[in-house]
């Protein structure tokens, strides 16, 4: 057949793995058209290839068939987009040569438009139910702020996060290692059919195409890519998770950790994050000021405004000045408030009136409501 530069890229999909730095340098050098050429003709090898990479790459060519592979991608209701198609996240090309071929895309919304104003919310497939309370929370946070959450589809952290920002009624992106056609893993089928009527579901790899280890790995830098930034809710020393971390930090992305307990394993990995460059976090808000525009504050975080902080500073200094339990003079209290007995007693009289304390003959104590307050202030302290 006569290839143009998108069907040559379709082509090429099944001939490149993701992330292949000498193919997207021939792809860079010669474009695509020259590339399948070498390949169909298997004459001329290209530069940097050795013999049995070439033999290899030959192999791989004979089973191309751009034109099946996008019917195929029709009827499972997904395209093909390249670099430089107005659908095209422009972002991506910070990966270099190893930006993707193209992308397959299932789902309606425009992958360039939402990619503008995305957050990857990634961690553990095996988390703990703090891990997916804490991401579905993180997903519905984000997507209610307008933002769109991509995670990778997995069980665990990347389910919750999808989930979260689903039942919020919000947009999300599930990045696959096999083809857009096969939901992977087979019991989120059901999870990533409704992102891809919701969202959208991506991926490198042509229809049909089964994940591998080195896939998932190499599919992590097109999350940290396509988003602003990343956040890791759990993940141990080894987690695919901190991958994606890494890759966010080396394109210039916000890198960003949920901490979780000092005891748990699958949280060891996001406090080594948090040693380093990443951002703690605790909510989608803080996740939202950091990633966002200007404007986009979290809530200030304060504890509970108590009775006595309403008070000026001579009345507060005369509060504390009373004793714990029992009575105290009127002189006593003013030794203790640095001031003198008149303004004590004034400053008494008007603690009484506010509920603060209560006189017995000459000595004054405080009331219960107050005792309460004051030893949970000195506790505090």
């Amino acid at each position: 057949m006569t290839y143009d530069e998108r069907t040559a890229r379709v082509a090429l999909t099944r001939v490149l793995e993701p992330g292949d730095e000498l193919g997207g340098r021939w792809l860079r050098e010669f474009g695509a058209v020259e590339v399948v050429r070498r390949l169909v003709e298997g004459r001329e090898p290209l530069p940097g290839a050795s013999a049995q990479r070439w033999e290899g790459l030959l192999g791989r060519a004979s089973r191309m068939r751009p034109e099946r592979d996008l019917a195929e991608a029709e009827d499972a209701g997904a395209r093909f987009i390249c670099p430089g198609e107005p659908q095209w996240p422009a972002q991506l090309d910070d990966l270099g040569d190893a930006r993707p071929t193209g992308l397959w895309v299932r789902g309606r919304p425009s992958l360039r438009i939402w990619a503008l104003r995305s957050v990857a919310v990634v961690g553990a497939r095996a988390c703990t139910e703090y891990g997916a309370h804490v991401a579905a929370t993180l997903g519905a946070g984000l997507a209610e702020r307008g933002w769109v959450v991509v995670s990778g589809g997995a069980y665990g952290v990347d389910g919750a996060a999808h989930r979260g920002a689903l039942g919020a009624g919000g947009a999300t992106v599930a990045v696959l290692a096999c083809g857009v056609d096969r939901p992977y893993p087979r019991g989120h089928t059901e999870l990533i059919t409704r992102i891809a009527e919701q969202g959208l579901v991506i991926g490198e790899l042509p229809p049909g195409e089964h994940p591998t280890p080195s896939r998932f790995i190499l599919r992590n830098r097109v999350i940290a890519a396509l988003t602003r930034g990343t956040v890791v809710v759990e993940a141990a020393y080894r987690s695919g998770a901190l991958v994606t971390a890494r890759a966010a930090a080396r394109l210039g992305r916000f890198t960003i950790g949920v901490p979780g307990p000092v005891t748990s394993g699958l949280s060891a990995g996001v406090h080594e994050l948090l040693r380093g460059d990443a951002v703690l976090v605790s909510d989608a808000a803080e996740v939202a000021e950091l990633v966002g525009d200007i404007g986009e504050l979290a809530p200030d975080r304060r504890g509970p405004v108590l009775p006595r902080d309403l008070l000026d500073p001579g009345t507060g200094r005369v509060l504390a000045a009373l004793p714990a339990r029992g009575l105290a003079a009127a002189d006593e209290v003013a030794r203790g408030a640095g001031t003198t007995t008149d303004e004590a007693v004034g400053r008494l009289y008007e603690l009484r009136a506010l509920g603060f304390v209560e006189r017995h003959g000459d000595g004054w104590k405080l009331t219960r409501q107050a005792m309460i307050s004051v030893r949970g202030d000195r506790s505090g302290r």
